[in-house]
């Protein structure tokens, strides 16, 4: 059955607001549903102003596409601006994860507070049944819960960004997109005469799009430029600011040479120091196992642990073989089958079980595993 007729005959009387960003999935995702039969309202959020008055403005460029595509379509547009929510909830905690030294995760955050919290909570208000996106995700009912899934786009595929989705908003939620490859995507806004078919996709920060981050950054947190360290203590240059740089970068560091490349490993809040190493395969460059809080779980509960399974500790990374036990104080570690390269604290570690998201956390430490896997505390299957 064509993705056009697949919900038809159930969903005739069906409401649903359609978060339209003037992108070329979101656009698709409003022509399925129409397609499909659903009574479709598209709404455009704007959550960022801070810098309108300045010469950029991606909002202004966005709102035109998805008005052009709402015409075409044939389908409402409403407009709603979502700014003081996006700064409490979301770019407040944006900024004190970067004071703190580590390196959040916006996207995850966003989905949570904004996309899947004010706007449905918008939609469900002006009496809307269901809210959809653009993202490349699969959701279904089974036995009274929600499960997560994955896109059959694997290349494409967000649930590391949507892991953090509760029960309530996924069950009241469509991802369109879910079966189709992104380059049938394309061919389907070509061929309906879209006009964002060929559209660049964003890779900006959520809502507030592609800047120059060290100069966007510095609007807000103040830059302490201090030393550039080897583990041994020697000193090989001068660092911008800590909340410039993540680990595992190697660009921008200042100290390139003849010989190998430097990457960061860490980050000594305290004292100012940004620690490197010099080559790509350098020990300290891997960790074999991370401690992970905040941690949500798409059925509302964690799974028996211990628990083998595979996890991403980045989008699009190839999922890795782990080993979930919990601490005493609702942690949990996770020990990997390889050790892994560049695990940076503030981003997001998110488990699976075949196709099917289970939930994930946020990255708390790692540097207890960056010793030989027999000196800590891993699972005894994942011992090197």
């Amino acid at each position: 059955m064509s993705p056009a007729s697949k919900h038809s005959l159930h969903s005739m009387a069906t409401s649903v607001f359609l978060g339209l960003s003037g992108g070329v999935d979101s656009s698709v995702a409003a022509l399925l549903l129409k397609q499909q039969g659903y009574d479709v309202t598209a709404v455009f959020m704007k959550n960022w102003e801070e810098d309108d008055a300045e010469d950029y403005c991606a909002a202004a460029e966005d709102l035109a596409i998805a008005k052009e595509v709402a015409d075409i379509l044939d389908i409402p547009l409403r407009t709603v601006n979502f700014a003081a929510e996006y700064w409490d909830r979301v770019f407040e905690h944006f900024l004190q994860e970067y004071r703190a030294g580590r390196t959040p995760n916006p996207d995850v955050l966003c989905n949570r507070e904004i996309k899947f919290k004010a706007f449905l909570d918008y939609a469900l208000d002006l009496g809307a049944d269901k809210i959809a996106t653009g993202h490349y995700a699969d959701v279904h009912q089974c036995h009274g819960k929600v499960y997560l899934g994955k896109a059959a786009d694997k290349d494409k595929d967000q649930t590391y960004f949507l892991y953090a989705i509760g029960q309530y908003a996924l069950a009241h939620s469509l991802f369109p997109l879910a079966t189709l490859q992104k380059s049938a995507v394309r061919e389907l806004a070509r061929h309906n005469r879209l006009p964002n078919y060929n559209r660049k996709d964003s890779t900006g920060i959520c809502f507030i799009g592609e800047r120059r981050f060290r100069d966007f950054l510095a609007q807000y947190l103040p830059a302490q430029p201090g030393d550039i360290r080897q583990l041994d203590g020697s000193v090989i240059g001068q660092h911008r600011g800590l909340m410039y740089y993540t680990i595992g970068q190697r660009r921008g560091l200042g100290i390139g040479g003849p010989g190998k490349p430097w990457f960061v490993v860490g980050k000594d809040l305290e004292n100012n120091i940004l620690n490197v190493v010099e080559g790509n395969n350098h020990p300290a460059l891997f960790q074999s196992g991370l401690i992970a809080d905040e941690l949500h779980w798409i059925a509302n509960k964690p799974p028996a642990l211990p628990l083998s399974c595979t996890a991403r500790i980045r989008h699009r990374q190839a999922e890795q073989n782990c080993h979930l036990s919990e601490m005493d104080d609702g942690c949990i570690i996770v020990g990997f089958e390889q050790p892994q390269r560049a695990v940076a604290t503030g981003q997001s570690v998110v488990f699976y079980e075949g196709d099917s998201c289970l939930g994930g956390g946020v990255i708390s430490s790692s540097e207890e595993y960056r010793k030989s896997p027999e000196s800590v505390n891993i699972s005894e299957p994942f011992r090197q």
